[in-house]
């Protein structure tokens, strides 16, 4: 099995209730304007949705990949999406935590995990397997993490800091 991973986990203060920020939190529409390489996000039938992402690789180029989730927790303290059931190859996992620190301020903990699984390195990219896992996952943990820290800093100016 080829596998490559990456994750990030950190947390924002906004100066909306958390009840907005759940709302922003849970519009797919608002991934799509405020985190890069994010390049849509669409409803299936089924109820789950499918959130096309556009990574650069070095060595590889860019890549583009479809992630199938499925909402799984969606609170006043937790909005989560997870891999769809039925998905085994692109596995995305978004989870956002909500704390009160007063009325019109909230502190926001996200985590996010991707892996991109393949039975054979070819299947994801013809260097793939040249590259390897361990230098692809390094690679896609930079990008991970400058996306994410982006759209932190995205959220934070849109709805306030």
């Amino acid at each position: 099995m080829f596998r490559i991973q990456a994750g990030y986990k950190g947390e924002v203060e906004v100066g909306v209730s958390p009840d907005e920020a759940r709302i922003f939190f849970s519009e797919p529409r608002n991934f799509v304007e405020t985190m890069p390489g994010v390049e849509s996000i669409e409803a299936q039938a089924d109820g789950t949705r499918l959130w096309t992402i556009r990574a650069d690789v070095p060595m590889m180029g860019a890549m583009r990949q479809v992630f199938p989730v499925r909402l799984t927790e969606d609170t006043d303290k937790l909005v989560e999406w997870s891999p769809a059931n039925v998905e085994q190859g692109n596995l995305l996992r978004y989870a956002a935590h909500f704390t009160t620190l007063e009325e019109k301020r909230t502190r926001v903990r996200v985590e996010q995990t991707v892996e991109i699984r393949r039975t054979d390195a070819k299947e994801l990219h013809t260097f793939a397997g040249w590259v390897g896992e361990e230098r692809i996952s390094r690679e896609m943990q930079k990008g991970v993490t400058a996306m994410m820290n982006s759209f932190m800093r995205r959220v934070q100016s849109k709805l306030g800091g």
